[in-house]
């Protein structure tokens, strides 16, 4: 089966056929204009502006603020997409009347400067400079909008919160809403990995380490020559100039140890906490007349699904609309298990070009008519629409008994796991492409991994029922330690026994205390302040009841098929062991263990 959006009612206009009816009528410059606009305090910033060739007047723009290089230099006669992070957004939205300006942050790129820190408050004042820049070019018609998959898209969150009053609409694309919980310590617990790679990543690209660089698959053409200059460096010195600034740059294991907890000032600076280098923070300073269009996937790495749902409850009082798709992280790869190819096919470009279209251009697409909320489930296969999130507000509650979830609580018992700090969920997860590592099948071995952990079956279903949202579980647990890691996944067992992954949920035990959910994080699962003052060990061997929401999914259990709960307290491949060197226990007391679910009969 296919993502595609055509043979569908979730749509009034499916997003292909609003594609296929809007023409491109201008032409696409052979280069853009590239230069080196000069920030308030004197750093140059490399830009590049693709504006369409024969409009009659001034148009208007989109931005895309990245740090993964605004376009690349070419080998002399070589072959291949200069642009490879916004060549997508250039062909479709330049020759329809919109200008594209594609810009390196600060201290990476062609651009001066160095980094501080991870999405540094510095580059939201440069994007706010950026679009004074803008809306001041003679093709500016004084509109624009933003978005970016992934760190331009939380810059595009950004740039609106600066309040800067020509951003009418952005469309941040697998975009953290907060940095901290939904990247890198999701349930409290850093993904050790994760930071690693990335920073071998920045180091390649910052630095024009074109030898490292050819090793990330998506940027393996052998004819790319580092990033590009702008129109005035004839020579290249400014770029040799630039890219040793960035020696200087901040490197991600060290900067992001230093955050281990949430909201918590850096010890040199009380000014500093990981809030702000989440979108989140900025929340209230974007204008209310601002349009917002979260865009994510199931398996679209550590969080940020919930990041683009928080976004959308958080926002509410905007335009808002919501997508979710059976997608990794950039939406590379149609990870349903059921797929008809790896390549989504879903129109999601068309989907962009209504949206701005709608609210930055003015047209009237119909999309305000729209049901704000789109979601494919997967094992149906089938694309849904929804007015409000959760699309299933009630939950069906399953108990847990030796082995197995009942309708019903079954007498008190007691199940004691221990954990082993050598198992791991394996290298095609959904944590590989966040660390740019181009995974292209997903939890392809599950069947073997899984089958390693203690396990509690459903009976089978004895209809289709459908998964939507954010399962809890509620579990009454001991642990032997004073800390653990506490990972709970949900499988579905098919009728002929074969076990398919369909979502997880972590939390470090240190910060099982609850806590409402703050205005500018508004989510509809269990939250946690993460803070330090929140934190508390464990009483071993004492039982507490902990709620550890799973991230969500849309996912259809077939009739004859079963659910699976499992529970592990270690990922040897992306976590750090909790605590070092001492493997917990870990008891349940089944008769007050359950799991809520928001499940319902799938209607085809």
């Amino acid at each position: 089966m296919a993502d595609a959006d055509l043979n569908t009612s979730a749509w009034r206009v499916p997003p292909t056929r609003y594609l296929a009816g809007r023409p491109a009528e201008h032409a696409l410059p052979a280069r853009p204009l590239s230069l080196y606009v000069t920030m308030r305090d004197g750093c140059r910033l490399a830009l590049d502006a693709w504006v369409p060739e024969g409009v009659s007047g001034p148009v208007p723009a989109v931005l895309v603020h990245t740090p993964y290089y605004r376009r690349f230099a070419m080998k002399p006669g070589g072959q291949g997409e200069a642009c490879p992070n916004a060549a997508k957004f250039r062909d479709a939205l330049v020759p329809r009347g919109y200008a594209l300006v594609v810009v390196d942050i600060r201290g990476t790129g062609a651009s001066f400067g160095t980094r501080d820190s991870f999405r540094s408050p510095r580059e939201m004042e440069d994007a706010r400079e950026i679009a004074d820049w803008i809306v001041a070019q003679p093709w500016s018609d004084g509109r624009i909008g933003a978005t970016g998959i992934s760190y331009p898209g939380a810059a595009s969150d950004f740039l609106a919160g600066t309040g800067h009053p020509a951003v009418r609409a952005i469309m941040p694309l697998h975009a953290v809403w907060d940095t901290w919980a939904d990247h890198y310590y999701p349930g409290g617990i850093l993904l050790n990995r994760l930071a690693q790679v990335y920073d071998e990543l920045m180091v390649a690209m910052d630095h024009d380490r074109r030898d490292l660089l050819s090793k990330v698959s998506y940027f393996a053409n052998p004819d790319l020559a580092g990033p590009a200059p702008v129109d005035e460096d004839t020579d290249g010195s400014l770029l040799r100039a630039a890219i040793a600034q960035h020696q200087g740059n901040f490197r991600m294991p060290d900067f992001i140890t230093d955050l281990p907890f949430r909201e918590e000032a850096l010890p040199h600076d009380a000014g500093f906490s990981s809030a702000n280098i989440s979108p989140y923070s900025v929340s209230g300073r974007i204008p209310k007349d601002v349009a917002v269009y979260a865009v994510s996937g199931w398996l679209d790495g550590a969080g940020y699904a919930n990041s683009s749902i928080a976004r959308y409850l958080t926002m509410q009082g905007n335009p808002t609309h919501l997508l979710l798709g059976p997608w990794d992280h950039g939406a590379r790869c149609n990870v349903s298990p059921w797929r008809a190819r790896v390549e989504p096919e879903f129109a999601l470009l068309g989907e962009m070009l209504r949206f701005f279209d709608e609210y930055l251009m003015g047209r009237d697409t119909g999309l305000r008519e729209e049901a704000p909320i789109h979601f494919f489930a997967m094992h149906g296969e089938a694309w849904q629409s929804a007015t409000q999130w959760p699309p299933v507000p009630e939950t069906t509650r399953m108990h847990f008994a030796p082995g197995s979830l009942q309708a019903t609580p079954g007498a008190d018992a007691t199940a004691g796991h221990a954990t082993d700090f050598g198992w791991g969920s394996g290298h095609g997860t959904r944590y590989e492409r966040i660390a740019a590592i181009n995974s292209l099948d997903y939890h392809t071995d599950w069947q073997e991994r899984q089958a390693a952990l203690p396990a509690y079956d459903s009976a089978p279903f004895t209809q289709d029922m459908e998964l939507t949202g954010h399962a809890v579980a509620d579990l009454m647990l001991a642990s032997s330690e004073v800390d653990a890691a506490i990972l709970c996944y949900l499988s579905e067992v098919e009728a002929d026994g074969t076990v398919r992954y369909v979502t997880e949920g972590l939390l470090r035990a240190l910060h099982r205390k609850e806590a409402p959910c703050p205005p500018n994080y508004r989510c509809t699962w269990p939250f946690r302040s993460f803070a330090r003052a929140d934190a508390a060990p464990l009483v071993p061997g004492v039982a507490e009841r902990i709620r550890i929401p799973l991230l969500p999914t849309a996912w259809v259990f077939r009739a004859g098929s079963r659910l699976r709960f499992s529970l592990a307290g270690a990922d040897a491949h992306h976590l750090k062991q909790i605590p070092h060197g001492r493997p917990p226990v870990l008891t349940l007391h089944l008769g007050q263990c359950a799991l809520d679910l928001p499940l319902g009969p799938f209607q085809e």
